[in-house]
């Protein structure tokens, strides 16, 4: 059984996964598992060049940027399981948690993030009924979103990126991602304020 189980090793995803993993070290996240499923081939990175998002150098390739985020999460946090080749199929509710279909294993997760895109080709069965037409996306491309208020979609089950409503920016997936991880960290927390940051000072 996993705390968190996130799906899609795009932008959103592997930021969501970033903040958690950073945070280990809190009290309150040291017995957590967590878990990546990177499932990138329908990422819209894979044709991307980028020379107006913060922080990345201009000219950085979206392909190259999936590669480079999974390998420094898997260096930075190798606590963080990340699952490769499996595309999720079916997504049911436990007594407790949920159980993740794949069409290679099966898993258990108290809390889903669900982190990929929003393509009209969206087919994870049980997650269907949250479907709706993204709020911010012009008609013809026939994007869809899932449901949710301030990326939650259910006790249990986060959305980030374009498919929580977001228009498609890197920045603005990035931050969704984190966002959703910020929420996590304050449920385990007790429900108290709570964010994770690195820091050049060194603590006495």
């Amino acid at each position: 059984m996993f705390d968190v189980l996130i799906i899609g090793g795009g932008v959103s995803g592997v930021s969501c996964a970033m903040i958690l993993g950073s945070a280990h070290k809190k009290a309150f996240v040291q017995d957590k598992k967590i878990a990546i499923i990177t499932h990138q081939k329908a990422s819209s990175l894979q044709e991307a060049i980028f020379y107006n998002a913060y922080g990345i150098p201009a000219g950085k390739l979206g392909a190259d940027l999936l590669v480079e985020t999974t390998q420094q999460l898997h260096e930075k946090y190798p606590h963080i399981l990340q699952i490769e080749e499996e595309k999720v199929m079916k997504v049911t509710p436990l007594e407790e948690g949920y159980e993740i279909e794949t069409n290679k294993e099966v898993y258990q997760s108290k809390i889903v993030v669900i982190g990929i895109g929003s393509s009209n080709l969206f087919a994870i069965e049980g997650l269907l009924h949250y479907v709706e037409p993204h709020q911010k996306s012009v008609p013809e491309k026939q994007r869809i979103q899932l449901k949710n208020i301030d990326h939650k979609v259910a006790e249990g089950i986060y959305v980030c990126g374009t498919l929580a409503g977001h228009r498609s920016q890197l920045s603005i997936a990035a931050g969704s991602g984190a966002a959703v991880a910020t929420d996590i960290l304050v449920l385990w927390n007790n429900g108290v304020e709570t964010h994770s940051h690195d820091s050049i000072k060194v603590k006495e």
